[in-house]
């Protein structure tokens, strides 16, 4: 059984989810994770993105720890703990931008409920190229630069060599919001999707829980433990961050070798707090302050999807996000 098995089988091997947050990255989709699998009535797997459902994403999976399923029976091994009276969920935030994970969640689970956070797209597009050159996904680390790569990427040209996703690389195709959205839609309608605003989150993390545990059908009033947002961070030096992916990563004999050294001297357990702890002061930096050109450039290349996707929702996103400035 691999990734393409029939998902329908999916009760026959195990219970399925019975929401998804399914993006977008960067959007505070890990903060809303963190903080509806700490309620009592909710089950949500210590691996946050499974990202099973994505057939785009399993070209390369990236290594990491517990690995990244590769056949129903594992995806669907990671929701074995839940209790029987508890909501299932899962958390993979490309599943938006993704063309196939609808129609497969769908397959999988048709009373899913579906969660999606939106971000203003020039902020999001910024904070999504740093996260991608953080993960090895993008080694062009001027973000004016990768944006231009788009066309030529495109045409499978300029795609960095070991990058685990290629096709997440064209990066405009992230700000699709109401053709992501109507996708969904299609499949689930619109009372099993709840779309909520970055900027909501960010000034009322607790009110927005609040709104997603009522739209899951769980309780609301149980005391909310505050979870904030990952911050975005730039690469301080781009050398030394190569060289510890390679280390991390690598198969030959000096990775091996460094990795075996850890090992004599570091329990097992501290390994991966004590490497997290390297990499965040010797390779994190608070990233430059964004291209404010290049912002305008984004602002008024998209300007048009925000009114769309404004009229979608019924709300006036253009004011919110500052794009009643441009016309």
């Amino acid at each position: 059984m691999n990734a393409n098995t029939n998902l329908a089988a999916a009760h026959e091997a195990g219970r399925p989810p019975d929401f998804f947050i399914v993006g977008q990255p960067k959007s505070g989709t890990t903060a809303l994770y963190e903080m509806l699998r700490r309620h009592p009535q909710i089950y949500m797997p210590e691996n946050k993105e499974p990202w099973f459902l994505a057939t785009e994403l399993h070209e390369r999976p990236p290594p990491r720890p517990g690995g990244t399923p590769r056949t129903l029976a594992e995806y669907l091994s990671l929701f074995d703990s839940a209790g029987t009276e508890q909501l299932i969920g899962e958390a993979s935030a490309l599943y938006l931008w993704s063309r196939t994970a609808a129609e497969r969640i769908f397959e999988l689970q048709p009373a899913a409920r579906i969660v999606a956070v939106l971000r203003e797209p020039a902020a999001l597009l910024r904070s999504l190229h740093l996260q991608f050159v953080k993960t090895y996904v993008e080694t062009e680390h001027d973000f004016g630069r990768a944006l231009a790569l788009e066309d030529s990427r495109r045409d499978g040209r300029d795609i960095p060599r070991h990058s685990y996703w290629p096709r997440a690389l064209l990066y405009s195709e992230q700000v699709r919001y109401v053709e992501q959205l109507r996708r969904y839609e299609a499949l689930f309608g619109r009372e099993q999707m709840l779309v909520l605003i970055y900027d909501d989150f960010r000034r009322d993390n607790e009110a927005v829980v609040a709104t997603a545990l009522r739209f899951l059908g769980v309780d609301q009033t149980r005391p909310i433990e505050v979870t904030e947002p990952n911050p975005t961070v730039g690469i301080r030096s781009q050398p030394l961050h190569s060289l510890l992916h390679a280390v991390s990563v690598g198969r030959g004999p000096v990775s091996l070798g460094v990795k075996r050294a850890i090992k004599a001297v570091t329990p097992r357990g501290l390994r991966r707090k004590a490497l997290r702890a390297t990499q965040s002061r010797l390779l994190y930096v608070d990233p430059q302050p964004p291209d404010e050109a290049l912002t305008s450039e984004l602002r008024q290349r998209f300007r048009p999807e925000v009114v769309a996707l404004s009229e979608y929702l019924g709300r006036d996103l253009v004011t919110l996000w500052g794009y009643d400035d441009l016309e």
